[in-house]
């Protein structure tokens, strides 16, 4: 079953990274800029966020099999429409349904297997389930950039499409667990406004720019996210049966994932789309050379991944997570250096260093999200952290994308604007240090064994 929900996983993560090497192709095909095409990643990871909070539900009212068969089987059709797109727009509205199959697909199979892992047993399952993601993205970049420098940028999204099927099948078989006799009610409400606060929010970010800025869609957004947003907190904070249990915060290893974790995969997130975008428009290479580089960093994740539990077991998840932290905020320095002329050898020791930071602090964070959890708690806080960490990641790519707009026309030469916006995620990756020393000594050590 682990390993299942792991191939979905990776299916999921292939889709979301195999288009970053197309991204000026897709934008030419278009006929919009390329960092326009940002809405494409954006919304399937924000409309992950917004509907992964329901899937609790429908696998307490339906059963994690039925949940789970039927969101593998949505998120391939849905591929299959994104291949068939004719336009930006419609791209969006197909990659919005993949995030309905996603949404329901994740965060489903992966309680199911948390549910079936004891304490003793967690950090070797969340290994498991780890290591196809890691592994996915180093296939993506390369995959992707083949296929569009060879064919049409279409077929890259065809790719989920047999395993889909063959997902389909094994789901059927492999996925355990029961529906409940008497699941809660569905917070509707919760859920619309939430949705409907995080959307408004992408509309009004999505809106800025320095030469063409729509004042009026920006203030009614943002003024709509906040009301929205607001109402939703108080909503969620007083509700009976609430869509997201805020109470859970309660326990400070998961508040702290929840806000600086969420940073942390927030500015993560971006690097690889900006790094797509420079090394084509500002070093002029090709897609799959692009895709290959890219692939590095990817490749960094996985060659640390057997030494993150180690590390952890070893010195203790605040230790390991204050470290990175600051190795982290100075390696984003050596990512604003990055240039045409530099050697093509010393361009991948720093992506492939960056990949690993990445990779300790990802898996550190993972790991202390559920040290503290049990029960109850443990559901609540699965769905709470999952869904936060979706929306991190698809207002990551949308603020990185408006950060790069802004300060382009102020920047002498195109790579400065790269330039520029890596040293403002510096800043962003930080703050989560501060957040990292007010952590105990002893954070995380049920799942460390120190």
């Amino acid at each position: 079953m682990a390993l299942l929900v792991a191939g979905a996983f990776f299916m999921e993560i292939v889709d979301a990274t195999i288009i970053t090497p197309a991204i000026p192709l897709v934008a030419a095909s278009f006929g919009v800029e390329p960092v326009d095409v940002n809405i494409a990643i954006s919304a399937y990871l924000v409309t992950l966020a917004v509907l992964i909070p329901a899937s609790g539900w429908l696998a307490d009212r339906f059963g994690p099999r039925p949940v789970f068969t039927a969101a593998i089987a949505i998120f391939t059709l849905a591929s299959l429409g994104c291949a068939l797109s004719t336009s930006l727009p419609m791209l969006v509205g197909t990659r919005i349904l993949q995030g309905v199959g996603g949404a329901m697909m994740v965060p489903v199979g992966r309680l199911a297997v948390l549910r079936f892992s004891g304490k003793a047993n967690l950090m070797r399952a969340i290994a498991l389930l780890t290591w196809p993601a890691l592994t996915a993205p180093v296939v993506a970049p390369v995959l992707g950039g083949a296929i569009a420098s060879l064919g049409s940028w279409r077929w890259i999204f065809l790719v989920n499409v047999p395993i889909g099927v063959v997902g389909v099948l094994l789901s059927r078989r492999l996925i355990r667990g029961e529906a409940h006799p008497s699941p809660r009610p569905l917070d509707w409400r919760g859920l619309l406004m939430l949705g409907a606060g995080i959307a408004a929010a992408l509309i009004a970010l999505e809106n800025v720019h320095v030469d063409a800025t729509h004042g009026a869609l920006v203030a009614a957004g943002g003024a709509t996210a906040v009301v929205l947003l607001a109402a939703a907190t108080w909503h969620l904070m007083h509700a009976s049966d609430p869509l997201v249990e805020l109470r859970v915060l309660r326990v400070p290893t998961l508040r702290i994932t929840v806000t600086a974790g969420s940073l942390y995969r927030l500015v993560i997130t971006a690097v690889p789309f900006l790094l797509a975008l420079e090394f084509q428009l500002v070093f002029g290479w090709t897609p799959f050379a692009s895709g290959l580089m890219v692939a590095v960093l990817f490749l960094g994740n996985i060659a640390v991944k057997p030494a993150t539990t180690p590390l952890m077991r070893r010195f203790g998840i605040r230790r390991v997570l204050l470290v990175n932290g600051v190795a982290s905020v100075g390696w984003y320095g050596l990512l604003a250096g990055l240039a045409p002329s530099m050697p093509v050898a010393a361009v991948a020791a720093i992506l492939f260093v960056s990949g690993a930071l990445r990779s300790i602090g990802f898996t550190a964070y993972v790991s202390l999200a559920f040290s503290d959890l049990s029960g109850d708690d443990l559901t609540h806080g699965n769905t709470l952290n999952a869904a936060v960490q979706e929306l991190a990641a698809g207002l990551g790519i949308a603020l990185a994308a408006l950060v790069l707009t802004t300060v382009g026309p102020f920047a002498r030469t195109a790579g400065a604007a790269y330039s520029w916006t890596f040293v403002a995620l510096g800043a962003l990756m930080a703050i989560t240090i501060v957040a990292t020393i007010r952590l105990p000594r002893d954070a995380g050590s049920a799942v460390t064994a120190r």
